[in-house]
This record gives C-alpha cells, sequence and structure tokens, in this order.
C-alpha cells in the first residue's frame, strides 16, 4: 500500500512509521522537519505546515492516511480539502467522553461536548472537546472507512513526554520512592509499538470504527502500575510511599512534576476504557512488564525535566512523615 503518515516521525508516528515500512508498504511522510528528520530514509519525506501551505499533496494519491497529529478540526478539514486518499485513520483519544465514564465504558458512550466557541489553544479543558470535533470532522471529510483510534497514556522508547518513563528511571534508582494520591486510582496505558503494529493492521484491512486502544481491561490501578514497575526494576529494598493528595497539592506538586498522577480530576475515568473492541479486531499488547524492561534498557538516561528532583522528593517524604501516615 501507499500510505501517508502525518506526523511520522516523532514518537507513535515515529513507530507507526517503523510498523508500516516493515510491513513491507510505501510510505510517504507529511512534517515540520524539526523531529527526526534524519529518521527513515527509505521513506519519501513531504515537508510543510499543516497548519500553512498544503500544496506538497497536490496531485498526489495514498491508499490510506494515518493522521497522528491533528488537535483542531480545521486541520482535519484542511488536510481534506489537500489530499486525495483511501482511507483515513485518525489518532483520538480516551479524553473525548464526557466525565465521568462508569468503569468498563465503551465507544458509544457520550461525548465531551464544547459550550461556546471553537477554542484557539489546546489545554487540559478543552483537549477532549477538540478531539471530538476532529473525529467528526474526519467523519464528514473523509467519511467510509474512517478508523478512529482512542488510546490513552502511550508508553515505550522515543516517549518524549517521559511521563511513563520517569516511574521506570526512578522506580530502578531503588530507596523510599514517593508515590502519588491514592494508589486505587485508575489507569491504562498501550504500548506505541503495539498501538502502530495494530493501526498498520487495521489500514492494511479497510477497518472502519471507533476503538479503544488500552490496556489492560480495568479495573487496573496506579498503584498496581507502579507495583509492577518495581517488580521489573527496582532494586531490593525499594518501597513505595503513598503520599496524600490534598497534601501534594498544598505544596504546589502536579501532574507535571509528579508524571500521570491524576490530581483527583473526574476525567481519570477515561481510564477504564473497555478495550474488547480493539482486542477482537486484532490488539494484543505485550506484557507491560516486557515494556517495562525495554523501556529501561532504552531509555536510562532519559530525564524528565518537568518532573519532580531527587531533592525536592526528598523533601516531600520528610514532611509528609512529619506530618504522619495517610489513611
Amino acid at each position: 500500500m501507499r500510505i501517508l503518515i502525518v506526523g511520522g516521525t516523532r514518537f507513535v508516528g515515529r513507530h507507526i512509521t517503523g510498523a508500516a515500512l516493515a510491513a513491507g508498504h510505501e510510505v510517504s511522510l507529511l512534517h515540520r522537519g524539526r523531529s527526526g528528520p534524519g529518521l527513515f530514509p527509505e521513506a519519501e519525506h513531504l515537508t510543510a505546515d499543516r497548519d500553512a501551505d498544503l500544496s506538497v499533496l497536490h496531485d498526489r494519491q495514498w491508499d490510506a492516511t494515518i493522521d497522528v497529529s491533528a488537535y483542531f478540526p480545521s486541520q482535519v478539514t484542511s488536510l481534506s480539502g489537500a489530499l486525495s486518499t483511501g482511507q483515513y485513520a485518525f489518532v483520538s483519544s480516551t479524553a473525548v467522553y464526557r466525565t465521568p465514564e462508569a468503569r468498563g465504558f465503551t465507544e458509544d458512550s457520550p461525548l465531551a461536548e464544547l459550550d461556546g466557541p471553537v477554542p484557539e489553544t489546546v489545554t487540559s479543558e478543552t483537549y477532549g472537546a477538540l478531539k471530538v470535533l476532529c473525529e467528526r470532522a474526519a467523519a464528514e471529510a473523509f467519511g467510509f472507512p474512517t478508523l478512529i483510534v482512542r488510546p490513552t497514556y502511550v508508553i515505550g522508547p522515543h516517549d518524549h513526554t517521559g511521563r511513563f518513563t520517569y516511574w521506570v528511571n526512578r522506580i530502578a534508582r531503588g530507596g523510599e520512592v514517593l508515590a502519588p494520591g491514592d494508589p486505587g486510582d485508575p489507569i491504562q496505558v498501550i504500548d506505541a509499538r503495539d498501538l502502530a503494529a495494530w493501526i498498520v493492521s487495521m489500514v492494511e484491512g479497510t477497518r472502519s470504527g471507533a476503538f479503544h486502544t488500552v490496556s489492560p481491561p480495568p479495573p487496573f490501578s496506579f498503584g498496581d502500575m507502579l507495583e509492577a514497575i518495581a517488580a521489573e526494576v527496582g532494586p531490593p529494598g525499594t518501597t513505595l510511599t503513598w503520599v496524600g493528595q490534598d497534601f501534594l497539592l498544598a505544596q504546589g506538586e502536579t501532574g507535571r512534576s509528579l508524571p500521570l498522577w491524576s490530581e483527583g480530576d473526574p476525567w481519570m475515568s477515561v481510564n477504564t476504557a473497555d478495550p474488547a473492541a480493539a482486542r477482537a479486531a486484532g490488539l494484543d499488547p505485550r506484557p507491560l512488564g516486557q515494556s517495562i524492561r525495554e523501556i529501561r534498557e532504552a531509555e536510562s538516561s532519559f530525564s524528565t525535566d518537568a518532573a519532580v528532583t531527587p531533592a525536592r522528593e526528598a523533601e516531600l517524604l520528610s514532611r509528609w512523615s512529619a506530618r504522619g501516615a495517610w489513611n
């Protein structure tokens, strides 16, 4: 197949490109040339800003297009006006749902709606509803077959956010580890390499519809995740100390300084999606322990600039200990 990947050189797009090339497809990459411009010399590189001039796509045709980088519906609409393609696949998010959701919610659950004009910036408050508008723009512009991919947190090598990678590398250092909030808070992840392989297989089969590309099926918690990491990479004597949400918020900590922590937000329920439809369509995530080991091997020197420093972590643990254990 001739496949166009929009945003195919950074993390998720990078893994999708690798999967498509490994499957023997002829791949074109539309990107700005800022991330990994030297990657994939065997692919065709089309350098352009999707928010500006897309004339590089004119008089061309692809069997399928995989869009990793649309955050505004206008980006989907402008792409459709410049592009001649068969199938269109859009990487969305489980953040599209109206919250809170019941555990095990399915793809036909109510979606988030914006009240007012389309926002001009992406924030934690507008991200999900903007993705909803992108999905609708895709269905209107490309029709059948449109594939909508809804992951939760994507993990794996080359993750520029470093969110999951932070916990792998922090726990690998051992000692007393600050674990934020409630260990029962739900979370789901998907390895980018499994996500990529599945998307390519779905495009190969011209499959359409919306799918939760998440793992594992609920219930799975933040505590389960950190315990799994500790089991794989934690040195002897590693301990998790759970520090309460109210205390951390009072200390000025957020989900940036303690990555993947939900801070008690109602949208944490989007981490309880039912992956049955995607699994029935062939999604086969590798064991979490395997992802943990491989991330540690590939990203042991990765540092998350926004994450809490070792000195700050020690300070928070000391203050927490001084005020007593949290129930």
